[in-house]
């Protein structure tokens, strides 16, 4: 780990001073060389499932798969991010004083940063190709079930790199997968400028629990949709239906539906017809009017990240308003109106890094966003919020430039 650690430390400066040519053709050699050694990752990711396949639940096992059309959508990704903006060296603010002294805010790559990721082994090409991006050097460290997937994976990248004479440092996988390697990284002081933690809460929290470097908290989704009385109840039944069910392991996935109680009745039937795949947990307003499992006091404030779904009836916007603040994460949230007032009171009252009026939580995402793909998602309000793309693994310096300026 230490060498490894000095090793990016080297080579911050090199990849910061490649030119937007140069970060392009190397991310295109980067997909080039994963589509090349396609049979490779498939038969490493084939191990880790066979592996994991009788210790987490079918839901995960899905996330650590990966096919040809994933591998495919990976290597897209990162083509996707050689064809964005470069971030590095924007003039973002400027300033002459009167003495004809300049001061300018200039962008730059943050330097050294490392990634703490569980079973999603996309993640690894992503997080690779937005670091080259923005002139950063990234040290990957991914769970165990996802190990040889993201083994396999950083190899070919390395495989691109190296093939234009770019040193293979700038991306580095942890061959340890115990809770040292986290706990190293989350305290590597000097080495380390900036660490994401993207996974579960518990991951999250111990990295910012435990964390001596600069951290950003990330990704944990309880994910609100409320479904209010004026709402169109078709287009609500779409929405909950893609919130909940089209990838149910992901961090933008619904966890908590909110319904007023004057549509209940007749809604809350509607929704256990459409989507009877999913175990809802009702409050005891639900429960008079549609089966179910009871709502336990923890369903409101737990990332099920499978198909189940917490159920609660509310009086109006105000109170759905009030009950988001008290048990959300700070991602997603999601009304479904056709009241522009009650649309006003949700935006202005809801306080996360999206807020949704008429859609899916699930477009919480870089790739979705525009920015290609994402480094994780913010639930925090300093630095970045949101989907973290490109601008945000960046921070600025100021060049000053004088003429035998004194003070």
């Amino acid at each position: 780990m230490k060498e490894m650690l000095k090793n990016a430390k080297a080579a911050r400066a090199d990849i910061a001073r490649l030119t937007t040519v140069q970060k392009n053709e190397a991310l295109l050699a980067m997909a080039d060389a994963l589509l090349a050694c396609q049979q490779d990752v498939l038969d490493a990711n084939a191990l880790d499932l066979d592996a994991a396949k009788d210790s987490i639940s079918q839901v995960m096992l899905d996330r650590l798969r990966l096919s040809p059309d994933r591998i495919a959508a990976m290597a897209q990704g990162i083509r996707d991010v050689a064809a964005l903006p470069d971030p590095v060296g924007l003039l973002l603010d400027e300033h002459i004083r009167k003495d004809g002294l300049k001061i300018q805010k200039v962008s730059v790559p943050v330097g050294v940063i490392a990634i703490i990721y569980e079973s999603r082994p996309n993640v690894t090409g992503d997080a690779a190709a937005l670091a080259l991006k923005s002139g950063n050097v990234c040290i990957l460290r991914g769970g165990k079930e996802a190990f040889r997937s993201a083994n396999a994976i950083v190899k070919a990248l390395k495989t691109g790199l190296s093939g234009l004479g770019i040193t293979e440092n700038a991306i580095n996988l942890v061959q340890d997968t115990s809770r040292d390697s986290a706990t190293a990284l989350m305290t590597a002081n000097g080495y380390v400028d900036l660490l994401i933690p993207r996974g579960g809460a518990g991951l999250i929290n111990a990295c910012v629990q435990t964390a001596t470097v600069p951290c950003i908290a990330t990704g944990t989704g309880i994910c609100h949709v409320y479904v209010e009385k004026s709402a169109d109840l078709q287009m609500a039944l779409n929405i909950v239906e893609n919130a909940k069910t089209s990838r149910p392991s992901v961090c933008n996935a619904e966890e908590v539906l909110l319904v007023d109680k004057e549509i209940a009745p007749q809604f809350l039937p509607m929704l256990a017809k459409r989507i009877p795949q999913v175990e809802l947990r009702l409050d005891a307003f639900a429960s008079a009017i549609i089966p179910g499992t009871p709502a336990s006091e923890t369903d409101f404030d737990t990332e099920f990240l499978d198909y189940i779904l917490a159920v609660k009836c509310v009086e109006d916007v105000n109170e759905a308003v009030r009950h988001i603040a008290s048990h959300s994460t700070g991602h997603s949230e999601a009304i479904v109106t056709g009241n522009p007032e009650a649309e006003a009171i949700f935006t202005a009252g809801v306080d996360s890094a999206a807020v949704y009026v008429n859609a899916s939580t699930r477009f919480t995402d870089g790739g979705e966003f525009g920015l290609g793909c994402e480094m994780g998602i913010s639930t925090q309000k300093l630095h970045a919020r949101g989907p973290m793309g490109l601008k945000e693994l960046t921070t600025y310096k100021y060049i000053v430039r004088g003429n035998g300026h004194i003070r």
